[in-house]
């Protein structure tokens, strides 16, 4: 009877995803999988302690009862001795991709022992997939027109003329795998390949479907729908299971893997979660104050232009940048102030100027220009 701790069996903790309890559990079982250690019946029981911690860890509910009592829990879980290789697989062999090794203690050549057929997987599709600052902040839904290799509606994807037209491979007796032992001067090995009757299928079709010529797949264009959430940036890739290209010959489709191409804002600039604008205002502007417009995402936005603002000053809305792809909160717009100095004046403007680079408040004052300058600094990185 197995006492030791489920999530050490697994090496993984309490706080630990579905995802990474799956993942640990694949890595055991492939490691003390029967067929890899032939004749060792402690990587066998191994094998077996896996499955019973995977089979607690795996279900919300045991999960839950396990994490408050232990293997005392009420009504109690099953042990690593109830548990038969081939249930093992039966149960989890999803976790190995539909692929890996033999049948369990099936040692001879023609396939050996009870196996589930092998799954088949269709190949992921890639498509770009371009948004603008505007999907960023809110998310988007895309509808798409996407080639990808269908089932071939006439066969259901077998391959097949009619269901009459597949039997059984005899060589493979349906495994799609051969097991065989071979002596060698380190003792007994077996090795595990793929049936060079039927390429893997462990089917015999006697009439290929005439419309995708036993291929089980043809050409189409589907229309899909799917999400692009707030907070993408460029490079970043979105994941959506089922979508890609079928198999041949039955089993599970693809991924539809989709690449973000973030598009150039001709306003503002993105850094990390937040934005950059770059505002110029006049002397006047500067010197008297004013309320300006600046874009955002959503829209515009009013700010104040306190009198006296120098060139350079950094104004920070919060909350008005783009959302953290985490959850983590949105970033800011940093507003940065530039002075728009003229480069042709009337006379009368020339005149003007002149008058104001006699008075004193014209003037720069090196101390205060230095102590705003830093000012400045610090409020770029708050």
């Amino acid at each position: 009877m197995s006492k030791r701790d489920y999530y050490e069996i697994l090496g993984v903790s309490k706080s630990s995803t579905p995802d990474e309890i799956k993942k640990a559990y694949r890595q055991m079982a492939l490691k003390y999988h029967p067929d890899k250690n032939p004749g060792n019946k402690e990587a066998e029981e191994k094998f077996k302690e896996a499955a019973e911690a995977y089979d607690v860890l795996s279900n919300s509910e045991k999960k839950a009862r396990y994490d408050k009592f232990g293997h005392n829990a009420p009504g109690g879980f099953g042990r690593s001795s109830e548990y038969n290789v081939e249930d093992i697989f039966s149960q989890f062999g999803d976790i190995f991709g539909g692929f890996g090794f033999g049948g369990f203690g099936g040692f001879g050549g023609g396939g050996g022992g009870r196996r589930s057929e092998p799954m088949r997987r269709g190949s992921d599709v890639r498509i770009r997939v371009k948004v603008d600052l505007k999907d960023i902040a809110a998310g988007v839904e895309k509808k798409l027109k996407i080639p990808v290799l269908g089932r071939c509606e006439a066969c259901s994807g077998t391959g097949a003329k009619s269901p009459s037209s597949i039997s059984v491979c005899p060589t493979c007796k349906g495994s799609g795998h051969i097991t065989k032992m071979a002596n060698t001067i380190f003792g007994a090995m077996q090795s595990t390949t793929v049936c060079p009757q039927c390429h893997g299928d462990g089917k015999k079709i006697t009439e290929l479907c005439t419309a995708c010529h036993g291929e089980g797949t043809m050409k189409k264009e589907e229309n899909i729908t799917f999400r692009i959430p707030p907070g993408v940036r460029e490079g970043m890739q979105l994941n959506i299971s089922g979508k890609g290209n079928a198999a041949r010959r039955g089993g599970i489709n693809g991924d539809l893997l989709v690449l973000i191409n973030e598009e150039q804002n001709d306003e503002l600039v993105r850094d990390e979660n937040d934005l950059i604008y770059s505002l110029y205002i006049s002397i006047p502007q500067a010197v008297l104050g004013a309320s300006v417009e600046v874009p955002t995402v959503s829209g515009k936005a009013k700010i104040s232009i306190d009198p006296g603002t120098q060139s350079g000053k950094v104004l920070r809305l919060r909350g008005k940048g783009l959302p953290d792809i985490n959850g983590y909160g949105t970033g800011d717009l940093l507003v940065y102030i530039n002075l728009w100095t003229p480069q042709k004046l009337s006379r009368e403007e020339e005149s003007m100027m002149e008058t104001f680079a006699d008075s004193e408040n014209f003037k720069p004052n090196p101390s205060k220009q230095d102590k705003n300058f830093f000012e400045r600094l610090k409020s770029m990185f708050q």
